[in-house]
């Protein structure tokens, strides 16, 4: 059953055209790779999915259509945010970044610390003391204490260190077994994303080119659409 579907999507910066025809279908419990060269569309559809940006097409969430929703009411519907650049409240500590953004739920404080250990530890300091890592960490933690339905992560292990990367990489792993949320993964280390992702979609200049399981997505069609 669909939990999210964009259905001829196309979208705009001003007079500049960004998305052209975009379809993307994600499942319940499933966790999908939203992947492309650099520039092709990818962050554009997570700004398009929480309505940050003037669209056309249809929208579909839980069955609701969400297309004229402002971003705080698509929030509020279960869709949870890792945006892109580690963006923390850096005056706050890290139980207030956390608690700032806390709906009711199974996420809580103590459940957060259980998958991040390093946020624990961490608990009383301002997130501006922490290291790129440890506030990615924290993001992702916050974006869990909105207990959302749907988890979308934008190149959450982008510019951290190998074995950061390999912790969140684990601790997404842990997301999908434990718990069967549904995710959306932009990123670009294709050896893990084939280790936890059920489905990938390709976007090439705005469009959706190329949907499937990712045990379908084979060396040669990864070389012609993504270069890797």
């Amino acid at each position: 059953m669909s939990l999210l579907k964009l259905e001829c999507v196309t979208a705009s910066y001003g007079s500049s055209k960004a998305l052209f025809d975009v379809n993307l279908d994600v499942s319940e419990g499933e966790v999908m790779a939203l992947m492309g060269r650099n520039g092709m569309g990818k962050s554009t559809t997570v700004k398009t999915i929480f309505r940050m940006i003037s669209t056309t097409g249809q929208l579909t969430f839980g069955g609701q259509d969400i297309t004229r929703l402002a971003s705080h009411e698509v929030a509020r519907l279960g869709i949870g945010l890792v945006p892109e650049g580690r963006r923390c409240f850096s005056d706050l500590s890290v139980a207030e970044n956390l608690i700032a953004a806390a709906r009711g739920g199974p996420w809580s404080l103590a459940r957060v610390t259980t998958l991040f250990p390093k946020l624990g530890e961490r608990k009383n300091q301002r997130a501006d003391t922490l290291s790129g890592g440890e506030q990615q960490m924290l993001t992702i933690g916050r974006a869990l204490m909105t207990n959302p339905r749907l988890l979308v992560l934008d190149e959450a292990t982008e510019g951290l260190a190998p074995i950061v990367r390999q912790e969140i990489w684990k601790a997404i792993g842990q997301l999908k077994k434990e718990t069967g949320m549904t995710i959306i993964l932009i990123d670009k280390s294709m050896a893990e994303l084939r280790q936890v992702c059920d489905k990938a979609t390709i976007l090439e200049r705005g469009n959706t080119v190329w949907t499937g399981a990712m045990s379908e997505l084979t060396a040669n069609i990864s070389q012609r659409l993504i270069g890797v």
